[in-house]
């Protein structure tokens, strides 16, 4: 899943060698902590939260295929943002 949403992030932003994804398990969650450049954090979240929330539903989708529960955040200064449990 992380090289799944490396892939996709990397092709949205403008800075992609600034964009990087750590795994981190919590609570017998995945949770992808995404770090952008402050640039890029909007693209990423998108109109209304759309690309962020698609994003949300892949990861969803194929996390819940192999049995896993997994989220995907976005970090800023040590902030995370958009927290959702999916």
């Amino acid at each position: 899943m992380q090289a799944f949403l490396d892939d996709v992030i990397k092709a949205l932003v403008d800075q992609p060698e600034e964009a990087s994804i750590t795994a981190v398990e919590r609570n017998n969650m995945t949770v992808y902590e995404l770090r952008l450049h402050p640039d890029d954090v909007g693209k990423i979240i998108g109109r209304q939260g759309a690309t962020i929330h698609a994003l949300r539903n892949l990861l969803l989708v194929g996390s819940a295929k192999k049995g896993l529960r997994t989220t995907l955040e976005i970090v800023e200064d040590g902030i995370q943002k958009n927290q959702r449990v999916t």
